[in-house]
Parts: C-alpha cells; sequence; structure tokens
C-alpha cells in the first residue's frame, strides 16, 4: 500500500494500470463492457495501491455537496419506488445522499424542480424527464443521467431504461404459447414515448405472427389502478376480449377489478397480463402474470453512471436492461409459477 493511498484518485490508477481513465471507471463501477485484461490491470493497481472503493466518491466529493438529485413521475407508483431506493441504495455505498423529487407526469412541476435542483447545488442528477427541453440544468451544466424511455428524446445524455421492445416481446410470445391470440391493450398518454414503443412492439410482432393489427384494440388511460379499470369497462363496452395486455401492473389490477364487477372471471373468461412487476403483482388474486422491468437494477445503474459523469468521465453509455416474464394466474399456463430472464445490452 502507498503512503499517500488516501489522497489517490481514478487518474492516478489509470496511469498505474496503464488503461484510460474511463476503463478505469467501469471496473470501479461494475460494469460489464470492460476486456479481463483491462479489468485485471485495473484490479492488480487497486490491490497495489491501496486505493479503496469509497475513494472514488470521496474525490468525486471533493469541494462538492455529497448529493444527488432524483426527479421521477410518480413515487406513488411502486415501479419507480423501486427505481427510487436502488440509487438510495447505491448512493449509500458511497456516502452520498439522494435528494427525491416528483414531479406527478407535470412539466410545469417538473420545471420548478429542475430549477430547485440546480439551486441546491447537487453534484449531479438523474431524471426521468416529462417535457422535451431540460434547458434549467443544461445551462447549469449539472451533471445528468437520464431513466425511461422518455430519455429516448436526449440521445447526446447517458441513461439507462428497460427494454421495453424484449419485454413486450417476451409476453407476446407466451401469448402464443398459451394461444390466446392477439391481445386488446390498456395503454397511457398517447404523448409519452414509452406507449409509442409499447404499442409499436405489439403492433411489429403482430405483424410477423399474421395477427390482424389493422384491427388492434385499445384503450387509453392513466398509469393508476381506477385508469386500468375505466379502461377496461370502456374496453368491455365494445365486447369482451380474450386476452388484455397492459402497459403498467396498476393499470392491469384495474382490469382485473372491471372484470369481476363485470361478473367474469379471470383467467377463464379474459385472460390479463401486466407490465412492471411491481409487488402489488404478487398479492392480486389471481396472481397477476406481468413482465418485469428491472426497477431497482435502474436506480442502481444510473447513479453509478452518474458517479462516473461527474468523475469527467465522457465514455458513459446507454445502458439497455432486461425484462423478465413472471407467470402466475391471470394466464392459463400448464406450468407452475417462473421466471423467464433476458439478457443485457449497452450501447456507448
Amino acid at each position: 500500500m502507498t503512503d499517500n493511498a488516501a489522497s489517490l484518485t481514478i487518474i492516478d490508477i489509470a496511469r498505474l494500470s496503464g488503461v484510460s481513465k474511463s476503463t478505469v471507471s467501469r471496473v470501479l463501477s461494475g460494469a460489464e463492457n470492460v476486456s479481463e485484461e483491462a479489468r485485471r490491470k485495473v484490479t492488480e493497481a487497486v490491490e497495489a495501491s491501496g486505493f479503496r472503493r469509497n475513494e472514488l466518491a470521496r474525490s468525486l466529493r471533493s469541494g462538492r455537496t455529497g448529493m444527488v438529485g432524483l426527479l421521477i413521475p410518480d413515487i406513488a407508483n411502486p415501479f419507480w419506488a423501486e427505481v427510487a431506493r436502488g440509487a438510495q441504495d447505491a448512493a449509500t455505498e458511497e456516502m452520498a445522499s439522494v435528494l427525491i423529487f416528483n414531479s406527478d407526469w407535470d412539466p410545469e412541476r417538473e420545471r420548478r424542480h429542475l430549477m430547485a435542483l440546480t439551486q441546491s447545488r447537487v453534484d449531479g442528477a438523474i431524471v426521468n424527464p416529462v417535457q422535451n427541453g431540460l434547458d434549467e440544468l443544461s445551462r447549469s451544466q449539472v451533471p445528468l443521467v437520464l431513466i425511461g424511455s422518455s430519455a429516448e428524446r436526449f440521445p447526446e445524455l447517458p441513461s439507462v431504461g428497460s427494454d421495453i421492445t424484449q419485454g413486450v416481446q417476451l409476453g407476446l410470445e407466451q401469448l402464443v404459447q398459451a394461444d390466446l391470440g392477439m391481445p386488446a391493450l390498456l395503454v397511457g398518454d398517447p404523448h409519452r414515448t414509452a406507449r409509442e414503443r409499447f404499442v409499436g412492439a405489439v403492433r411489429e410482432f403482430g405483424a410477423a405472427q399474421g395477427w390482424p393489427v389493422e384491427g388492434l384494440r385499445l384503450q387509453d388511460g392513466h398509469y393508476t389502478i381506477e385508469g386500468g379499470r375505466d379502461a377496461m369497462k370502456r374496453l368491455l363496452q365494445g365486447g369482451v376480449p380474450r386476452v388484455v395486455f397492459a402497459a403498467n401492473d396498476m393499470m392491469a389490477l384495474g382490469a382485473l377489478h372491471a372484470v369481476r364487477e363485470a361478473g367474469l372471471n379471470c383467467p377463464e373468461d379474459v385472460a390479463i397480463l401486466g407490465f412492471d412487476g411491481t409487488p402489488a403483482a404478487e398479492v392480486s388474486m389471481p396472481g397477476l402474470t406481468t413482465i418485469m422491468k428491472p426497477s431497482r437494477d435502474i436506480g442502481r445503474r444510473a447513479f453509478e453512471l452518474l458517479s462516473r459523469k461527474i468523475a469527467g468521465d465522457e465514455d458513459v453509455p446507454h445502458m439497455s436492461l432486461p425484462c423478465s416474464l413472471v407467470e402466475r394466474g391471470t394466464l392459463p399456463t400448464r406450468e407452475g409459477p417462473r421466471v423467464v430472464r433476458g439478457e443485457e445490452r449497452t450501447a456507448t
């Protein structure tokens, strides 16, 4: 161990290991897109010098506040609560704190929160953007990492999200195996990127299957239990669909309520598939079969990328984390409960 281990930075580790600063940052954050040779060199340099992992956070916060901001659209939704928990867990490990703001899907409220973030002198921010502009943070040059599907509108910024297309395909493949055919859809605000990708992925898969996608039934609603219940009631007025695919678990649980209120049974009369993998899906009756997004991992990875961004790493990627299928009781299956997982994708 060197005598000045406490003052070492990732720049020193890069010099000792003979690799770039960004490679050191990726190794320290546990990223997958690093060669085994580079990982070995960095690990040996860290061990020889006495550099400690939390030394990264200490060096980043020199002259800083030790706080990062997290702006999410709906803290009441268990999915976003899990994202926040993942970010907070990662921050705690690095001796940092997280300030959590809730936009409630309101662009004006988001704008005020963005202004508050700049005034709070946070070291960086993790944001699920509702509006098309992030001018307040851009002008302040606060390091940013975006989360969620809306991040696609800002390709110049690093981001972490779930692979919606892969998740939709995973769910539809299950419907094909169960011989349920093309689902009716319960979706959210037509102006949101996630909604567009969800519907687009269904249409693409359905066309490949030979489904009559021009006749795809869908109902817009709010991403809440009540929103799903109301949308399902409207859907039932046009005839009982054999299967419904909801854009999030809250809507799917609301749909389950509406099916019962109509005197129908699930999955015998109407099968239901959710999307998110929230804890509430596990305790519904019957248990909700759903596509699980890696919510807590999204928050954790976003904080790790933000740490690299704060450290001055310009080679911070876009990460697309795979979804998993969790089978329970709202789809007819020949097997018991199981989880089917996808593979992670990273792009620089």
